[in-house]
């Protein structure tokens, strides 16, 4: 014998026709196969909670039901209620409707006001824009769609920071150019309605899945680029405009005299993009490059120091 639907809804029954509406669309929103695909036995509380759902949302049938005219299965009450088939959820075969129940705009509820927050469409992903078929005397359902495809894009750190439109080709062999969205982090999906293989009902989406590469120099921190900037020791000691990559491009960065390797310059604006169309800042770390001691430059800084040392106690604060 089938439960109770107000039971199943979790309603009272004095609830309101308002009352198991929105008792219904919560179950179904939580239950639907797509989103539990390793949970059988959500797929079977979706469909009783829809067959719960076709009862009390027909005042006819509610009534007989209140009345105890019909059982919780729509079947006449009484010794031989079930053998006839005269109730039913719509006329199908043992009174079932099966996925297709509880959609129609008679119910004045709208498929895609309930999935469309889930799968970003006015269908339900997975289960064909709708469900399939329709029973005797049921309602019809719409055709199944086509299967979603699923893809991985590889995107530089730098034009994943300027939000560069990447090109990437489908299954079918057509190239589409991507707009990278504001926010954009590594494992960020972009949804590409209808282009995903062929069905009865229309094509699956295609499902595109980001992925920002590391970059020689640059390093990502937070919204902030990241840089070591090689200086020569002349240029940290009486500053200097020296080149400095950025992700769109070289600009001249003016490196204060006296400067100490691991200094930290910022340059405004210079990062990633954010998700309301600012940027990020990237931080530049000086670097001093010394020359090597076998070279001419090396040979020359060596005797131009010979002799000279400096008294500062720079390690004091470490307590040695």
């Amino acid at each position: 014998m089938a439960a109770d639907p107000y039971s199943i809804l979790g309603v009272s029954r004095g609830a309101s026709e308002k009352d198991i509406k929105s008792a219904y669309r919560k179950l179904a929103k939580e239950l639907h196969p797509d989103t539990n695909k390793d949970n059988p036995r959500a797929a079977e509380r979706f469909s009783e909670v829809t067959r719960a759902y076709d009862l009390l949302s027909d005042k006819a049938k509610r009534a007989q039901f209140d009345r105890g005219e019909i059982d919780a299965e729509g079947n006449p009450a009484g010794p031989f209620g079930g053998g006839f088939g005269g109730g039913g959820f719509g006329g199908g075969h043992g009174g079932q409707r099966g996925f297709g129940g509880g959609f129609g705009a008679e119910d004045g509820i709208d498929i895609e006001d309930i999935f469309g927050g889930i799968f970003g469409g006015g269908r339900a992903a997975g289960m064909g824009g709708g469900m399939g078929g329709s029973g005797p005397g049921g309602r019809s359902r719409a055709a199944p769609r086509g299967a979603n495809v699923n893809y991985r894009l590889s995107v530089s750190l730098t034009d994943a920071a300027e939000l560069k439109p990447q090109r990437i080709t489908l299954s079918d062999g057509k190239t589409i150019d991507l707009k990278l969205p504001a926010g954009l982090e590594d494992g960020t999906q972009m949804r590409l309605s209808g282009k995903g293989e062929p069905g009865p009902g229309g094509a699956g989406d295609a499902i595109v899945t980001l992925q920002i590469q590391p970059h020689a120099f640059f390093r990502q921190d937070g919204d902030d680029l990241r840089l070591d900037l090689p200086i020569t020791l002349d240029e940290a000691l009486g500053g200097a405009k020296v080149k400095a990559p950025t992700a769109s491009g070289a600009v001249m960065l003016s490196v204060p005299a006296h400067a100490s390797s691991g200094k930290v310059l910022r340059l405004k604006g210079r990062g990633m993009t954010r998700k309301d169309g600012s940027r990020g800042d990237q931080l530049i770390t000086l670097q001093i490059v010394l020359p090597e001691g076998d070279t001419e430059a090396g040979r020359d800084l060596v005797a131009r120091l010979e002799g000279w040392s400096d008294g500062r106690d720079v390690r004091g604060k470490l307590g040695v």
